[in-house]
């Protein structure tokens, strides 16, 4: 017997996945743009433009430190508080407290001509800053301050995580975001810093504003099930979905069935039949 549903039921349905679809796609894909002037070249973050009285205390490798890490010549936290410079112009795409080992973190994406001619965008990222002077959307140009020198996030004892310094990564793909462990940590996903700015120190002034894409990675959603992937096996390994165990005494009466089904054909019924001549369902209704 065929029971059909409401219209009512299957709009309203319908209606709720068009919206979750909507929602999930605006989440995931959306894309917005603000316009910026190209970057005519890249500055150090700290001791603008040359980095003059600060040391890398620790450098890029792929596999392990993304970025560089960079202190003031006095050592200690005598660098705590100072000024933190845009490397290049840019929009803030990224500033927000991120805490879990980084503290205050702003992101900024450049768009600049590579030698090819063609306009490529790069994240720069400044972390563990004690303040933060930029928030998402502003347009900031090459040497403008964006915050101050920390220590990253200040645990339970009132202290800070580290020594004052600078972390600063530059990211070739721009969908990271503080999604970093997500992503390769290799050269395919990230610049070493300081070569990228030796390479890119100067560039042709072209007064030029491109329309710089921002919004290109998830936003960190505690409702994770919204775009992670579901961890589904692989259908062409063998143990991917192992054969059930039958108990022996299920086989031991199946087999009996099977048996008696054999002898007997004509009485054998499926089991909709039985269920509907049990219900009365089987008679003739004229």
């Amino acid at each position: 017997m065929e029971v059909s549903r409401p219209r009512s039921t299957c709009v309203s349905h319908a209606l709720i996945w068009i919206v979750f679809a909507a929602g999930w796609s605006l989440t995931a894909v959306a894309a917005e743009f603000i316009p910026q002037y190209l970057a005519d070249g890249f500055d150090y973050p700290v001791g603008k433009p040359e980095g003059d009285g600060y040391r890398l205390a620790r450098g890029f490798y792929p596999g392990g430190h993304l970025g560089e890490d960079w202190n003031g010549n006095g050592g200690g936290d005598t660098d705590f508080g100072d000024e933190i410079s845009c490397t290049a112009h840019g929009v803030v795409v990224y500033s927000d407290d991120f805490q879990a080992g980084w503290g205050n973190v702003i992101i900024i994406r450049h768009a600049y001509r590579e030698k090819d001619g063609r306009i490529h965008f790069i994240d720069s990222l400044y972390g563990h800053l004690s303040k933060r002077s930029m928030k998402v959307g502003d347009r900031v140009m090459r040497g403008q301050k964006v915050g101050e020198m920390g220590a990253g996030p200040r645990l339970k004892s009132g202290r800070y995580m580290y020594y004052a310094h600078l972390h600063f990564e530059i990211r070739k793909n721009i969908t990271i975001g503080m999604n970093r462990s997500k992503f390769p940590g290799d050269y395919s996903n990230f610049y070493s810093p300081r070569y990228f700015i030796r390479d890119h120190r100067r560039l042709r002034q072209e007064f030029r504003k491109v329309n710089i894409p921002v919004n290109t990675w998830m936003k960190e959603n505690t409702n994770s099930l919204t775009y992670e992937p579901i961890n589904i096996p692989d259908p062409s390994s063998p143990n991917a979905h192992p054969a059930p165990q039958v108990p022996e005494e299920v086989e031991s009466v199946l087999e009996k069935e099977q048996l008696r089904a054999q002898a007997h054909p004509v009485e054998q019924k499926g089991l909709w039949e039985r269920l509907k001549n049990r219900l009365g369902l089987g008679r003739d209704s004229n």
